[in-house]
C-alpha cells in the first residue's frame, strides 16, 4: 500500500487526538471486520444444534461473500448519490437487523439467508468507512489510514476470539453480540458524525464491467478467485478438521491466524515489496500458501499440525491481500474505486462457492479433500499469475491514476480485507 509521508504524521501530532465522530466510525469498523472470522468457532456447533451438514453450514460464507461481491458494484453508486453518512448508517442498520435475525433463527436455511443480508450491510459500511474517517479526522491522511488499519487488524484478529467467547454460551451469542455492538456504533455515528453530502463523480453500474476489459485487471481478478477459493476453504473446512477442539480452542487457533494476517498485511508486505518487487513476492506467497494447504491435506489426521498450518497461513494471506490489492490499483487506467469494485465483484462472487464445494468433498471423499481442492485452486492461480506476469507488469509500469484522494485510499485498503 502507498502511504503518505510519515513526516506529515509527525508534524500534526498524535493520531489518537481525533474527534468523537472518528472514534465512532473506527469502533464500528472493528465490529464490521470481526464478521470475517466471527462464525468460525461456532460452525460445528451450528451444524450440531440445527442438524445441518458441514456443506450446509459452509453456505454461511457463500451467501455472505456472494452478496458482498455483488453489493460492491453498487456501493459507489449509492454513496455518490446519498452521501457517505447515510450510506454508513444504512449499512449499520442492515447489519444490526440481519445479525439479530440470524441469531433468532431456528433453521440453517434462515441463518444462511440472514447472513447474506449481513453481507450487504457490511459492503455498504466498509466501502465508505475510510473516506469518512479521512474527512472527519484531524491531522494528515496518514494518521487516518493508521487508525483505519488499526481497526482492521483488531477486528480481524479479535473476530474468532469473540466468536469463541460468546459461542461458548450459545451459538446464537456471536450474532446477538454483533447486533448489540453495532447498535451502539449506529447511535454514536448518527450523533457524532456530521452530515456528509455526496462528493465526486456519480459512478454507474457499468463502470466496473468496463474496467474488466483491461487484461491486467482481469488476470488479477482471476488470480483472486483462485486465491479466495483457498482462503475461504481454509476458513470453512478448518474447524471440521479439528474434531476434538472445543469452541474456544478453535477461537484461539483462528485468533492466531488473524493476528498474523493483520501484522503481515500492514508491516511485512510493504517491506517484502520494496526488496523483491510486487509480482515476485506475490507469486512466492501464493506458492507458500498452496504448499501450506497441501500440508494440511497430508497431515489431516494430526490436529496439532492442522492447527499450526492454519495459524501459519495467516502470514501468507496477509501479504497476498496487500500485494494483490496494490497491483489491482495500478492495473488499469481507471479510478481506483472503480477498479476496486470490479476486482471485489469478481473475486467474491467467483470464490463464493468454494466453501460449499470444499465441504461437499469432505462429506463424500474425506476430511482431507477440501484442502486438496484449495491447494489445486491456488495452484491454478499461480499458473495464471506466472503466465500473465508480463502483461500485468507492463500495466503496473504504465501511467496510472496518481492522485490519492480519500476515496482512492479507501479502495486500496478495503481491498485488503479478504
Amino acid at each position: 500500500m502507498n502511504h503518505p509521508a510519515t513526516t506529515d504524521t509527525a508534524a500534526t501530532g498524535s493520531f489518537l487526538k481525533q474527534p468523537r465522530a472518528v472514534w465512532a466510525v473506527a469502533f464500528a469498523c472493528v465490529i464490521a471486520f470481526m464478521g470475517i472470522g466471527l462464525v468460525d468457532p461456532i460452525l460445528k456447533e451450528i451444524a450440531a444444534k440445527l442438524e445441518a451438514t458441514p456443506s450446509q453450514v459452509s453456505l454461511l460464507f457463500t451467501s455472505y461473500m456472494a452478496i458482498m461481491g455483488i453489493a460492491m458494484l453498487v456501493t459507489g453508486v449509492v454513496s455518490s448519490r446519498i452521501g457517505p453518512k447515510r450510506t454508513l448508517l444504512t449499512g449499520l442498520v442492515l447489519i444490526i437487523v440481519f445479525a439479530a435475525l440470524a441469531g433468532s433463527s431456528n433453521s440453517v436455511g434462515a441463518v444462511i439467508g440472514f447472513r447474506a443480508g449481513w453481507g450487504l450491510g457490511n459492503a455498504l459500511f466498509v466501502a465508505t468507512a475510510l473516506s469518512t474517517i479521512v474527512s472527519a479526522s484531524k491531522g494528515s491522511v496518514a494518521q487516518a489510514i493508521i487508525l483505519f488499519e488499526a481497526a482492521l487488524g483488531l477486528g480481524i484478529a479479535s473476530g474468532p476470539l469473540i466468536g469463541g467467547l460468546l459461542g461458548e454460551q450459545s451459538w446464537r451469542g456471536p450474532f446477538f453480540g454483533v447486533s448489540v455492538l453495532m447498535t451502539i456504533a449506529l447511535v454514536a455515528t448518527a450523533f457524532f458524525l456530521p452530515t456528509t453530502p455526496p462528493q465526486g463523480r456519480r459512478t454507474s453500474l457499468a463502470d466496473p464491467f468496463r474496467a474488466l476489459r483491461h487484461p491486467a485487471l482481469l488476470l488479477l481478478a482471476l488470480v483472486a478467485i483462485c486465491y479466495n477459493l483457498g482462503f475461504f476453504t481454509l476458513l470453512a473446512a478448518g474447524p471440521f478438521a479439528l474434531p476434538s477442539f472445543d469452541i474456544m480452542q478453535i477461537g484461539w487457533t483462528f485468533f492466531g491466524w488473524g493476528v498474523l494476517l493483520a501484522l503481515t498485511s500492514v508491516v511485512v508486505a510493504p517491506r517484502l515489496q520494496r526488496v523483491f518487487g510486487t509480482l515476485p513476492t506475490l507469486l512466492a506467497m501464493l506458492v507458500l500458501f498452496g504448499l501450506d494447504l497441501v500440508a494440511m491435506a497430508v497431515l489431516t489426521e494430526h490436529e496439532a499440525a492442522v492447527a499450526t498450518a492454519i495459524i501459519v497461513a495467516g502470514a501468507f494471506l496477509g501479504v497476498i491481500n496487500t500485494l494483490v490489492t496494490e497491483a489491482v490499483m495500478g492495473a488499469a487506467p481507471v479510478e481506483r474505486p472503480v477498479a476496486s469494485a470490479a476486482y471485489s465483484f469478481v473475486r467474491f462472487t467467483g470464490g463464493a462457492m468454494g466453501p460449499y464445494v470444499a465441504l461437499k468433498l469432505a462429506e463424500r471423499v474425506g476430511v482431507h479433500a477440501p484442502f486438496w481442492f484449495g491447494a489445486i485452486a491456488v495452484g491454478v492461480g499461480v499458473v495464471i499469475l506466472a503466465a500473465g506476469t508480463a502483461t500485468i507488469g507492463r500495466a503496473l509500469h504504465a501511467d496510472a491514476p496518481s492522485s490519492h484522494s480519500p476515496a482512492e485510499a479507501e479502495a486500496e485498503l478495503v481491498g485488503d480485507l479478504a
